[in-house]
């Protein structure tokens, strides 16, 4: 296997020539799990680990490899590599990390596309769709909806359930599936291009790994049914992990998530609710938060039905979501900038022996 196989290209090589790393290996991380890596190159797949200078450097999780980075590598032992250094990231699929006030958790990185995976036939939910499509609007990762299992609903059921998607989220591609009678994947693989990386996004069940599955035509990833008694996904995917098809996609799996938190700073919310955004521009104050204010105009639309009241609910409160986030953060940074001066201090204190 050629590394064009795994997506590389020119924007690549001439970041190995601008970073002198000519010297070294080139890989792509197609596995992570609990900071054990499994790097594959264009001599075959082998065990890594990160080198003990890149673990000291790294300031936070993000620093650390991620499944989709491409790396520097060197042998030290039969099938096993030492990663030397991670390439500048072109996208990152991110969410908040769960319970980890203030920190992110990377998904995915080098990603072109993401496939949003939604069940019809449980707890089909719009604005669980909003928030996946606004880690995507983030990272500048166009994303696809699939609307999964419509083997399990009539027509008329899927075109309401259609309906209601499109009149939310506009210009966003919508494919209805069923992995059982594989309905749809024509239309679905239309959008795999090779030589360009999707992922798989959804919660628990939806079935992202049937799906995976049937794309690659292999039984890549165990699947399993949902629970009779919760009707909730049972946990199959339990690491990242990146699959080259056949027609030359590449295509990353998840494991399901219950929780997508909002970590948004750089205008994905804003994106998801372009609708919101336009109108608040006919507030009558700059500050509107579309709450309580007179004059509002996003409230005016809502009342007047212009604008979806579930579409308004779920924007305020991922919006909350990501100012707590960000504020989190920066109480964070000053917690941390507060302790390096202290430590400054006390090490000018015994450098002066006044200690």
């Amino acid at each position: 296997m050629k590394l064009e196989h795994l997506g590389y290209n020119d924007k690549i090589e001439k970041l190995r020539i601008q970073h002198n790393l000519l010297d070294f290996e080139i890989g792509r991380i197609i596995s992570e799990h609990k900071e054990r890596y499994i790097v594959k190159t264009e001599k075959g797949e082998f065990d890594a680990e990160i080198t003990g200078n890149l673990r000291y450097t790294a300031n936070t999780r993000e620093d650390f490899p991620a499944v989709g980075d491409w790396v520097t590598i060197y042998e030290y032992d039969d099938n096993k590599v030492l990663i030397h250094s991670v390439f500048p990231r072109k996208t990152i699929i991110e969410r908040q990390a769960v319970g980890k006030q203030g920190e992110k958790q990377i998904i995915a990185t080098n990603i072109d596309y993401a496939f949003i995976v939604q069940a019809v036939d449980r707890d089909f939910n719009i604005n669980r769709i909003e928030r996946y499509l606004t880690i995507c609007n983030v990272s500048n990762v166009k994303p696809i909806i699939v609307l999964n299992k419509i083997d399990l609903i009539n027509d008329s059921e899927l075109s309401e359930l259609v309906s209601k998607v499109q009149e939310r989220i506009k210009q966003v591609p919508i494919i209805p599936i069923s992995n059982e009678s594989q309905k749809g994947f024509e239309k679905l693989k239309e959008y795999i291009v090779k030589g360009k990386t999707y992922c798989l996004l959804g919660s628990s069940g939806v079935g992202k790994s049937s799906l995976l599955n049937n794309l690659s035509g292999k039984q890549q990833m165990k699947t399993n049914t949902i629970s009779a008694n919760t009707n909730k996904g049972r946990h199959i995917t339990s690491h990242r992990e990146l699959i080259v098809l056949e027609n030359g996609g590449i295509i990353i799996d998840n494991p399901g998530m219950r929780e997508v938190g909002i970590a948004d700073s750089v205008g994905g919310l804003e994106k998801t609710f372009e609708e919101i955004v336009e109108l608040s521009k006919n507030c009558r104050f700059k500050d509107c938060t579309h709450t309580i204010e007179i004059d509002c105009a996003v409230m005016a639309a809502v009342e007047n039905e212009k604008v979806d009241k579930l579409f308004y609910e779920n924007y305020l409160k991922m919006k909350q979501e990501k100012e707590h986030f960000e504020s989190t953060v920066a109480e964070k940074r000053k917690k941390d900038k507060n302790f390096g001066k202290m430590v400054k201090q006390f090490k000018n204190l015994k450098k002066s022996n006044k200690y």
